[in-house]
């Protein structure tokens, strides 16, 4: 018996032994890479990563450069194995980070010579990098393989996570039979009417069919949408409607909420819908006219359209500006300082500033935002494709795109953590945040390509404790759409990162698009940012954005809500169509890319400014709203607009709206500065150039075209 149990023990002994000391597993093939720069597109950083020995990563003829692969998770590292082409690096050094921003060297040379090379390197990392520092050649640094080996951790103790599943209780489901529909809208309006800085959230969603004798009124944080696969599957027989009763018929504060996927035949013939900021109405056919003012022609500040058809006349009446994309109306009736239109049917003329149209003919890329809908009985996701040069409606035949069943989708709801959002995207699965407020003590990290995430009913994500809410690699086709970010109480560096800061990847036949994804700093509450949104991927498409640090509500005041910058683009190529940023510290925009387009740009300087020393920019009255670095040799521009409103200290001088180098390829058209009644004054619209406003009589300061 003694020698039966001595023969077992030293068998246990050796299996343990040999599990302990088992070969490590490959980790990084065929996961997300980044880098600085490519030296062609026959030469991603995919490459490296791919299992082949015939493929290859080469950078940009330049120092320093950097690899990236990103192992999805934490991982206990063992060896990296690196396969030099002749380009290779001789001076470089191999570096592990658990977050992609502080990194720890592991290996360092200056003294390689290429070839392959085994680095017995140990330490728990998600990211590993090898970051050259000098070439051995003329040209960029390359790699046909760079590998990481270590553990691969098994599976996660609490299981894998599962699509699909239902939309939780603040998403509301129509179908034409179901009973007492106007008294069910009507009871979330009165909760929602006047709530701007309320925690209620909501969807509407209703089933294709005919309804008949709907008003559907929205409140804040309030959206509704048809389930059909085009507009004119879900038929209102009424209204949907946006009034500003509950300020006393002044609409400038209608935020945050939305239409979208129907189709309507007013009761009066019109429709209203008198929204502000963060209100978009999207892929809607009204069967009349579109009126989009308050009842008594209030004041109004809005607002968007895109991928709709409104077979009447549009009348914005008191609108103060308003941007309309890749649609199609029956007339338009008049404009007060700014109306915008690319790619839109039926728009009126180019006038700017007499009166005040800038029309595009086309809008060079876009793609529109993903939705909901029913196949069947099925929920699945719509992903529009990407249209390039595009005029009218993108469903005016058979829609192009790519459906996603909703089991593909990890469906969030309140009180969900960071860590199991991160589990589900490293899983592959994509994010559908229903309806509610959702705080965050990680950052969630968006790191596969052509990941969908998208908010139904203004989903709001809150960091809580000065992270960055939501970061994105540098990979390409990732869709962010439909919710608020809204900033905690301790500062966060950004809320929002789209790529890696650095790299310059082409990301053109596959852009990443944000769309409808908005930013609050206070109002809610105490809340600071240093930068809302930074965008480095290039060829990223920013489709309606709303960027706002809080000039009402709560937590509110220079120093209460300090957030410097609203949005800065480092990366190249990016488009902007409807850019709204409003009431930084500092600059609203600042653009450091190459090749950027912003068609539509709407912006209030801060209100609250103490006095000329707390907005002095060096030699410089006031930071501009827009910004385009001295670095900058291409840049475009059209319709833009900067207001001003120191309410504090109207004595506040600002000498210009936006600031640009003067280069042959920096380009504005249709630019204009406003003080609102005399409070505060610009002494330019851009740079130097364009006169100054004077007086309170609210009348704008316009450039035609600079330079």
């Amino acid at each position: 018996m003694g020698v039966v149990v001595l023969a077992l023990a030293a068998t246990l002994l050796a299996f343990v032994q040999t599990a302990a000391h088992a070969a490590p597993v490959l980790l990084s093939q065929n996961k997300n890479v980044t880098s600085s720069s490519v030296e062609n597109v026959g030469t991603p950083a995919s490459n490296a990563v791919d299992g082949d020995n015939g493929t290859r990563w080469s950078s940009a003829a330049s120092d320093p450069q950097w690899i990236t692969v990103d192992l999805g998770a934490t991982r206990a590292v063992s060896q990296v194995v690196l396969r030099w082409e002749t380009a290779y690096a001789k001076a470089y050094r191999v570096e592990f980070s658990t977050d992609n921003q502080n990194w720890t060297s592991k290996y360092s040379t200056t003294t390689s010579n290429g070839g392959n090379e085994t680095l017995n390197v140990s330490g728990n990392a998600r990211y590993v990098r090898v970051y050259g520092t000098q070439r051995a050649t003329q040209w960029g640094y390359s790699l046909w393989e760079f590998q990481v080996f270590g553990e691969d951790g098994g599976s996660n103790p609490g299981g894998p996570i599962t699509g699909g599943g239902d939309l939780g209780p603040n998403v509301k489901v129509f179908d034409p039979s179901t009973p007492n529909i106007q008294g069910q809208v009507d009871s979330i309006f009165q909760q929602q009417e006047s709530a701007q800085f309320g925690n209620g959230r909501y969807q509407l969603l209703f089933k294709p069919g005919t309804y008949n004798n709907l008003n559907v009124q929205l409140g804040f944080y309030t959206s509704i949408s048809g389930l059909g696969l085009k507009p004119d599957d879900t038929n209102f027989n009424g209204d949907v409607t946006v009034d500003a009763g509950w300020f006393n018929g002044n609409a400038t504060q209608n935020f945050w909420r939305s239409a979208e996927n129907l189709a309507i035949k007013p009761v009066s013939g019109d429709d209203r819908w008198a929204v502000a900021q963060a209100a978009p109405f999207r892929r809607m056919h009204i069967k009349g006219g579109l009126n989009l003012a308050p009842a008594g022609y209030g004041w109004a500040s809005g607002g968007y359209i895109a991928d709709s058809k409104i077979d009447g006349t549009v009348g914005p009446y008191s609108q103060q500006q308003w941007y309309t994309r890749d649609s199609s109306v029956g007339g338009w009736t008049n404009a007060v300082w700014n109306m915008v239109f690319s790619g839109v049917e039926g728009a009126p003329a180019q006038s700017f500033p007499n009166p005040p149209y800038t029309t595009l003919n086309n809008t060079p890329v876009s793609r529109e935002k993903p939705f909901l809908y029913l196949d069947g009985n099925d929920y699945k996701v719509f992903v529009p494709a990407k249209r390039e040069n595009a005029r009218g409606v993108s469903w005016a035949g058979t829609p192009q795109g790519q459906s996603v069943p909703l089991n593909q989708f990890y469906v969030a709801k309140p009180g969900v953590s960071a860590d199991t959002l991160n589990q589900a995207l490293d899983q592959g699965l994509n994010l559908l945040f229903t309806p509610g407020i959702y705080h965050l003590n990680k950052t969630v990290n968006v790191n596969r390509a052509n990941t969908v995430v998208l908010g139904l009913g203004y989903a709001t994500l809150i960091p809580d404790n000065g992270v960055t809410a939501m970061k994105v690699a540098d990979v390409d086709g990732v869709k962010l759409a439909g919710f608020l970010l809204d900033a905690g109480a301790v500062n966060s560096p950004s809320l929002l990162e789209v790529g890696t800061a650095g790299s310059h990847v082409d990301h053109a036949a596959n852009p990443t698009s944000v769309q409808d994804v908005f930013a609050r700093v206070g109002g809610a509450g105490p809340g600071k940012v240093t930068t809302a949104f930074v965008v480095n991927s290039d060829d990223t498409i920013i489709d309606h954005t709303w960027i706002w640090r809080a000039d009402h509500g709560a937590g509110v005041g220079w120093e209460t809500n300090r957030a410097d910058y609203g949005l800065t683009v480092n990366g190249n190529d990016v488009l902007a169509t409807g850019l709204f940023v409003e009431h930084f510290n500092k600059y609203d925009v600042q653009w450091n890319g190459e090749r950027g387009r912003t068609i539509f740009f709407q912006n209030e300087k801060a209100y609250d400014a103490p006095n000329q020393a707390a907005i002095q920019n060096g030699s410089i009255q006031g930071y501009a709203a827009y910004k385009v670095a001295d670095s900058v040799t291409t840049h475009e521009g059209w319709g833009l607009g900067s207001y001003c409103n120191y309410t504090a200290d109207p004595g506040i001088k600002q000498d210009h709206g936006f600031q640009a180098p003067v280069k042959p390829g920096v380009k504005f058209h249709d630019l204009l500065v406003v003080s609102l009644g005399g409070m505060g004054q610009y002494n330019h619209v851009i740079n130097n150039t364009g006169g100054a406003t004077s007086g309170t009589s609210t009348v704008p300061s316009t450039v035609t075209s600079f330079p």
